[in-house]
């Protein structure tokens, strides 16, 4: 790890063999103290990460990972990387359920908050759900709910040895950008929110080489989604446009009305609201706008105002709250 910490130093890249090597050898634990696998991982706040070393990271995760097979339901997944620095609430969480309220198939990837104080899986895990990595329960929960949960660290067990220098560094890593990219149920469908546009070119680039139908979503000041706070750049297999609000039939909002407390439980108060349809018109809308565009995904067939018009049905009838009832057992 020293030579190859020199190397980075002296502001040279890693091809992507080179990068999947690492990462596996990091992954098997025990060959690098953890001050150097640290050391490791700020590499990549100081200078962008290449596509070749993007690539490779995703290579040797996916690899490494316990696959799950669930394409009988064709899901989308939503996530993003987190890391923007911006504190909002759970957004892209609220917004799967109500893609699945709207009959949409969801396979979400999640992981508990490092860079922010509500991760998705802090989320679901205060409202009293249950990761699991048995097949047979997420397939279940599918069919009964829409929605399925991959808690990230049951299907990247070799990540453990990350796990506490992520938590002790409180920085977002290049593992925010990889978390998005790792879904071992291998989604055929994405909505996924990067946290700068450069990211969300890499992402782009890598993502045309695969069979995903995918829309990639930078809000252009700086948020990793559809944040209504002004334009949002979005990136899909056609092309890339800039979608403002009303484009998508809702209003602009400001960056205070989307913050998200400063603990889970404040968290969870505004994702009870939200999902009971009795948040604030900015907390509603922003969900909308992100649902919709899964929606969207999902059903390429709808223009962005009937889709977002279809999340609006499912949080305001009830039925994205009776999906998340259901899911955590409530």
């Amino acid at each position: 790890m020293k030579d190859l910490l020199n190397h980075l130093f002296e502001h040279n890249t890693l091809t992507k063999a080179e990068a999947k090597k690492v990462l596996q050898d990091i992954a098997a634990g025990g060959n690098y103290p953890p001050a150097q696998v640290s050391a490791f991982l700020t590499v990549f706040n100081m200078r962008s990460i290449t596509v070749e070393e993007l690539s490779g990271f995703r290579e040797a995760m996916l690899e490494l990972c316990i696959a799950l097979d669930l394409a009988e339901f064709d899901p989308i997944d939503l996530c993003g990387t987190g890391g923007d620095g911006k504190d909002t609430f759970n957004i892209s969480t609220l917004s799967s359920f109500v893609a699945a309220g709207a009959g949409v198939k969801v396979t979400k990837h999640g992981n508990y908050g490092v860079s922010s104080v509500s991760g998705s899986s802090n989320m679901i895990e205060y409202f009293g759900y249950t990761f699991t990595n048995d097949p047979d329960a997420l397939k279940r929960s599918l069919e009964d709910y829409n929605i399925c949960f991959i808690h990230a660290p049951l299907f990247h067990p070799a990540m453990k040895h990350v796990a506490p220098i992520r938590r002790e560094l409180k920085l977002k890593t290049f593992f925010n950008m990889l978390g998005p990219m790792v879904n071992p149920a291998f989604p055929r469908r994405q909505l996924v929110g990067v946290f700068s546009l450069e990211l969300a070119r890499l992402y782009g680039y890598i993502y045309q080489k695969t069979d995903k139908e995918f829309a990639i979503v930078h809000a252009l000041d700086g948020y990793d989604e559809v944040s209504l706070t002004g334009p949002a750049k979005i990136i899909r297999r056609g092309g890339e446009q800039v979608v403002l609000p009303e484009e998508l039939t809702l209003s602009s909002h400001t960056p205070e009305a989307l913050f998200g407390g400063n603990s889970v439980p404040e968290a969870a108060a505004i994702f009870e609201k939200v999902l009971k349809n009795e948040g604030t018109l900015a907390q509603k809308e922003v969900v909308l706008a992100n649902a919709g565009l899964a929606i969207q995904c999902a059903r390429p067939e709808l223009s962005m105002a009937d889709a977002v018009a279809a999340a609006r049905v499912s949080l305001e009838s009830g039925k994205a709250n009776e999906t998340f009832k259901g899911f955590v057992g409530q």
